[in-house]
């Protein structure tokens, strides 16, 4: 009995001097994309649903709470209910990133990563838009700086908003998967943002559901150098081309 008690004591020592083995862990790396519409701009004939062409100089957007989850079952932006997480990564922070920046050819724009991530699928993604309390964005959450066009006429513009969103999306919808993360690799997401659901498209109809939600470009036509816009409403956040619940803040 008293050896048995012994042996006991002798493993439950050795147990405290042997480290549990490392969880398996990548780097999650997180991008931003405003897609061609931001980064070449409303060209013809994808002109704004009012038949302006637009460039983009700056589209500076401020972004905040951003978390990958690996969920099961996978999350359904369109059910109402929560996610059902089993893991999570955070990535801590205000990003403030200019979405034009990218081209064809470095796009997406990167926003920042995470090291030490458990392996898994990432399979959904949320962030928050805020208002940015200094720098370039000055207690507002987005701005858009550019050259608008249209039979002749020719502005520069800056639109911008203080509204707060956070944007809930499931799994990354593109022309290839996103998030699957191996031991010692990397993966990545993307925070995608649709602009033609702002400005809408000339070449869809008039009646397309994207029209009839955007304001086009017509009401910052005026020529005044600085306009408001409400984006409540017109869910420009996506994952990729996959859909995301929006709270408003």
């Amino acid at each position: 009995m008293k050896k048995s008690i012994l042996v006991c004591i002798i493993f439950a020592f050795l147990g405290l001097l042997i480290p549990a083995p490392a969880s398996a862990s990548g780097t999650l790396t997180f991008f931003a994309n405003g897609e061609e519409l931001i980064t070449e701009g409303f060209l013809p004939p994808k002109q704004t649903k009012d038949g302006w062409t637009l460039t983009f100089d700056h589209a500076f957007v401020a972004l905040s709470h951003i978390t990958a989850y690996q969920t099961d079952p996978p999350y359904d932006p369109h059910s109402g209910q929560p996610l059902s997480t089993k893991e999570k990564v955070v990535l801590d922070g205000v990003y403030v990133v200019d979405l034009a920046r990218g081209s064809d050819q470095i796009l997406p724009v990167f926003v920042g990563e995470a090291a030490d991530a458990p392996t898994g699928h990432y399979n959904a993604i949320s962030w928050r838009v805020v208002a940015d309390k200094g720098g370039i964005l000055s207690g507002y959450s987005m701005l858009l700086i550019g050259k608008a066009e249209k039979d002749g006429q020719k502005i520069q513009f800056q639109i911008r908003t203080a509204e707060e969103a956070t944007y809930t999306c499931g799994e990354f919808v593109g022309d290839e998967r996103k998030g699957f993360l191996r031991e010692g690799e990397a993966a990545n997401l993307e925070m995608t943002f649709h602009f033609d659901h702002v400005f809408g498209r000339a070449d869809k109809e008039a009646d397309d559901p994207m029209n009839t939600g955007a304001v086009g470009f017509a009401p910052f036509a005026d020529g005044a150098k600085v306009h408001e816009i409400t984006l409540q409403g017109m869910h420009i956040g996506h994952a990729g081309e996959g859909h995301c619940a929006v709270q408003w803040h």
